[in-house]
This record gives structure tokens, sequence and C-alpha cells, in this order.
């Protein structure tokens, strides 16, 4: 594609905030390597814009886009920046970027309402309860009789946080409590999840109408982590992939397909990263994630080389996603 004028924005006001930032730099260094001409645009931790040194102001109107670039990559995880707040800014500037748009990316990013979403359309899901913060605080027991169903140990996340900021695994009673405590730091919606079986399984997904799904890739721990925590996944050597990932082929097809309808039934586009349990042949949707890292650990990237789709030309294809949907959603009347 023709060199464009391309501004990738990383940090945002989220616990992933150094994580978004090193997935920015990454994303720049192959822009400018793909010969494009990349502009640097850092959200601080205070919600504050800035570029160069310099704040950034933002002027929607007609013919007025940020600071001039063609397309937007925004580059940031959680709240603030992957759940939809940020893909309305761009929206009301009108301009084109790459990623889910407002309500895909909402969704994706609660995990209740997307395993809500998923169970009414029967995708196989990790065994899981809720925990509201106020019925929690209100009859404890009961709900702690409720969650026995899902026996131990059990995982214990923040329904609309990433990177596995917030998760703890717990094993026994006490634990368990501890966990949906600290959970509840984050987000007054907790999930709890049966420890499920098998191999963790992960599949890129590009692509608007017609998803393009990469070859599967197991994820193997090689540190001291027993589940691929926030130190397994960015921190170097912690973890190994191996693709294609050691499940039959009947298996990976069923990967590849459960992550292209998952993509669309949140009705994602430009890119995803799902995450599956694969047991023999029975597959388990755990996540769909719409912006996952780009970081040198991250496996987003990582799956698209091992299919044949350099860094690079990944990139571009993002790129190339987004004007397309921009393009596409202009024809319609509002």
């Amino acid at each position: 594609m023709r060199a464009m004028r391309i501004a990738v924005i990383g940090g945002g006001r989220s616990s992933e905030h150094e994580v978004s930032l090193a997935s920015a730099a990454a994303v720049r260094a192959g822009l400018i390597d793909g010969g494009h001409q990349v502009l640097a645009v850092e959200i601080k931790r205070d919600g504050s814009w800035r570029c160069d040194g310099k704040d950034v102001s933002l002027f929607p109107g007609p013919g007025q886009t940020l600071l001039g670039a063609e397309v937007v990559f925004p580059v940031l995880h959680g709240p603030f920046g992957e759940d939809g707040t940020l893909q309305g800014v761009l929206e009301t500037l009108d301009v084109p970027y790459v990623g889910a748009g407002v309500l895909a990316s909402a969704v994706c990013m609660d995990k209740l309402v997307l395993k809500q979403l998923l169970a009414y359309s029967g995708v196989p899901q990790v065994d899981h309860c809720s925990v509201l913060e106020r019925p929690w605080r209100e009859r404890r027991e009961d709900l702690l009789g409720e969650l026995k169903v899902l026996g131990l140990p059990v995982f214990v996340k923040p329904s609309r946080l990433g990177s596995s900021v917030g998760i703890a695994k717990a094993t026994t009673q006490a634990e368990l409590e501890v966990a949906i405590e600290s959970a509840l730091a984050f987000d007054p919606r907790v999930i709890v999840e049966a420890m499920a079986t098998g191999l963790e399984v992960e599949c890129s997904v590009i692509g608007t109408t017609q998803p393009i799904a990469s070859e599967p890739g197991e994820i193997v721990l090689a540190g001291d982590s027993d589940w691929y925590d926030y130190k397994a996944k960015y921190t170097s050597g912690a973890m190994e992939l191996v693709v294609p990932a050691r499940i039959s082929a009947t298996a990976i097809e069923r990967v590849k397909a459960l992550a292209t309808q998952a993509f669309l039934l949140a009705g994602v586009s430009g890119l995803a990263r799902a995450d599956f349990f694969v047991d023999g042949e029975d597959v388990l949707l755990n996540e769909l994630n719409t912006m996952p890292g780009f970081t040198e650990t991250s496996v987003f990237s990582k799956l698209f080389e091992a299919s044949g789709m350099g860094y690079s030309q990944l990139l571009d294809r993002l790129v190339e996603y987004a004007i397309e949907r921009h393009r596409s959603e202009a024809n319609y009347k509002f």
C-alpha cells in the first residue's frame, strides 16, 4: 500500500499503561519499516494527550483529523482505550481507525457480557459464575454456596480488565474470598471460572465481514508460573509459543471456526485474539481480545508470522481494513 501519515496512540489511563506503551512502540517501528510516516501520541495516566512534548487538541468537524493523520492506530489495552470510549472519540473525529468499533469494543471488554452473547449462540465455553459487588456484600455466604458448583481450584477475574491484571487462582475457600475481594477492587462485576483442563491455545483473527484465522498456537509455560499470568505474558522467556499447536487436525479446524464465529458474533472488525482450552477434541472458548498486545513477547503477531504474514505486512493489512470500514460506514445515513 502507499505510504500514509498514521497516528499511533499508546499509554492510556488503565493499569495496562506500560504494556500499551511497549505495544505502541513496536507498532510504530513496524509501520516505519513499512514506509509510513508515524506520529507518536501518548495518552498520559491523567488522561491528557501529548505528541512530541506538546498537548494534542482535538477539533471535530469537516476537514479536521487527529494531527493531520489519514489513519489512527489506537494501541491501548483495558478501560478508557479498548472498551469503546476511545473508539467513540475517534468516531466523533470521523477518522479511520484500526480495530473494533464502539459496540464490539465494549462488548468484548466486558467478559460477562461477551460470555452471555456467546452462550446465547451456543458457543462452548468454560463453566463460570458471576459475582456482583452489592449481592456479595449483602449475602456472601449464599453466593459462596452457589460457587461450589464450579469446584476448586477456580480463577477469579475482574470483568473488564486484560493482561491478567487482577486475576487470581483460588485453591481453597479462604483464597476464593480473598480473590473475589481483590477483583472487586478493580471492577464491581467479577467472574469466577472453573479450572479448565487441556492445553491453552490461542488463535489470531483479522478481517471485516470475512475474517481470516491464523494457525493456532499453544502456550507452554517455561517459568515458575503454573498458569498464564501477567508475569508469564510479559517476561521474556517465561512462556514458549508452539506453532502449530500440538492438537489434532480436527481440533485445529474447530479452533479456527470458533474464533471466526466469535469474531463475527461480537461484531469485531480489524483484529482480535481468541483464547481457548483444548482437551482432546473438546474445544472451549475463553476470551476474545480486540486489542491484543503487540510487544516482542506477544502472541498475536507471532501467530500470523507463523502463518506466512510478516509484521509490517500485517500492520498494512490492519490499516487497509480501517480505511475499508470507514468508507463503508460513510455510505449509511444517520
